[in-house]
């Protein structure tokens, strides 16, 4: 399980969030929504540890993560609101640098079929320049497909799809979910799932 407990985000010298307190559970979401300028991004960046909270803690499995830092990394995938493509790379040299590089790698074979499972066959060997937004998304998506990390967060993951593509996500999700794994994610945009879960609130007015 993933808490967190008293949880404050100072950026300059605005205060976006403080005393931040909830829990997520195997099989469970959390939606964070708010405002822009709430600290949606912030909250997110923080629980993946790229960012420091002002105040608070989180605890994973029962324990702070600033003392099992290494295991949580393990059990998370992040994946930012940029896709993090490199334009000179393929689709499927993208897929396998980023699991390389957050600790997780995934073979040739496996790569490829995540990547057609999300539409791109036979765009698999193509510079990314080439790709339209939507397909960038896919591909930064097809590390879902490819993770054993029980928890993702997820900067909105929803953006730059089609219709298609959102329920194909919503599924992926919802089938993570049921097998105990545990979503965090923020959207702009309604989102149907079948497991448990509901939405986060932050405050905060507009940037």
């Amino acid at each position: 399980m993933l808490q967190v407990h008293g949880l404050a985000c100072q950026r300059g010298s605005r205060r976006l969030f403080s005393g931040l307190e909830f829990s997520l559970a195997p099989g469970h979401w959390l939606q964070v929504e708010g405002h822009n300028g709430a600290g949606k991004t912030s909250l997110l960046r923080i629980l993946a540890g790229l960012s420091p909270a002002e105040e608070g803690h989180i605890t994973w499995q029962g324990r702070p993560v600033r003392e099992v830092r290494d295991a949580f990394n393990a059990h998370l995938l992040y994946l930012g609101h940029a896709p993090a493509i490199k334009d000179d790379l393929s689709a499927l040299e993208n897929l396998q640098t980023s699991a390389a590089l957050a600790g997780q790698p995934v073979d040739e074979l496996r790569a490829l079929k995540a990547l057609r499972q999300w539409g791109l066959k036979g765009r698999e060997d193509l510079p990314s320049r080439v790709l339209s937004q939507g397909q960038k998304r896919r591909v930064a998506l097809a590390r879902l497909l490819c993770a054993s990390a029980p928890l993702w967060i997820l900067d909105e993951p929803f953006v730059a799809l089609d219709v298609a593509a959102v329920a194909q996500l919503c599924q992926i999700i919802d089938t993570h979910l049921s097998g105990g794994g545990m979503v965090l994610f923020t959207s702009h945009q309604a989102v149907q799932l079948q497991a448990p879960g509901g939405p986060l609130t932050l405050g905060g007015g507009e940037a």
